[in-house]
């Protein structure tokens, strides 16, 4: 089954269509009160299918993903139990299991969205320096953080202390961003993965649709 999938990009994509397009009208229509408590399965498919065309597994791109994962997850928990790097907040029940009051799954949002984001600009800039991929990629994630932002305020996600987004939230999204862009990009020259293009622009399309609903 998987060998199949893993020669058929376009069925992984199609499921990551539905299972966005679902998301979006079961939150539009309110379905069910608890539906977005489902959000932790919906980023472990999502990451799950992107990994399945991952090209070139090495003992690196573990260490990568992993480093990715670490470093997100780590900068979260610093973030949230101090409020000195993206400001004060706290995250609701929405993204599952809290280990020092921070899901688990923020790490696999931070290992998904930068392996699409350093996808994207493979897809589109595969010949430019990789330094160039990263400040495109970090701009990227950021611009995706700005759709991001309401959307998790208003569902419960997490939730800021102040009325305003602190600033200093998005310089430091970029700040992370890029450094761990830079890291994948290095190690990762030119790989290609559809899948991750296709759901990176999902995910611009789930968030600026929710925004406006």
């Amino acid at each position: 089954m998987l060998q199949f999938l893993q020669q058929r990009p376009i069925i992984s994509i199609g499921i990551l269509v539905i299972l966005y397009l679902v998301g979006i009208l079961a939150v539009y229509f309110a379905i069910h009160e608890d539906f977005l408590l489902l959000t932790p399965l919906n980023l472990s498919i999502s990451l799950g299918l992107v990994l399945l065309y991952h090209s070139n597994w090495s003992r690196k791109s573990i260490l990568v993903l992993l480093t990715c994962f670490v470093v997100g997850f780590g900068i979260e928990v610093i973030g949230v139990n101090t409020g000195l790097i993206f400001g004060e907040y706290s995250y609701g029940p929405v993204l599952g299991w809290k280990l020092f009051d921070t899901p688990l799954m923020i790490g696999v949002n931070w290992v998904m969205l930068v392996y699409c984001s350093a996808m994207f600009t493979n897809w589109l800039l595969p010949n430019i320096p990789n330094i160039l991929k990263a400040i495109l990629g970090a701009a990227i994630m950021l611009f995706l953080d700005y759709f991001i932002e309401p959307v998790a305020i208003i569902r419960d996600f997490w939730t800021w202390a102040t009325p305003e987004i602190p600033i200093q939230n998005y310089v430091a999204w970029y700040i992370i961003s890029f450094g761990l862009l830079f890291l994948f990009h290095i190690s990762h020259q030119k790989m290609q993965n559809k899948v991750a293009v296709a759901l990176l622009l999902l995910q611009f399309g789930f968030f600026i649709a929710l925004a406006n609903f």
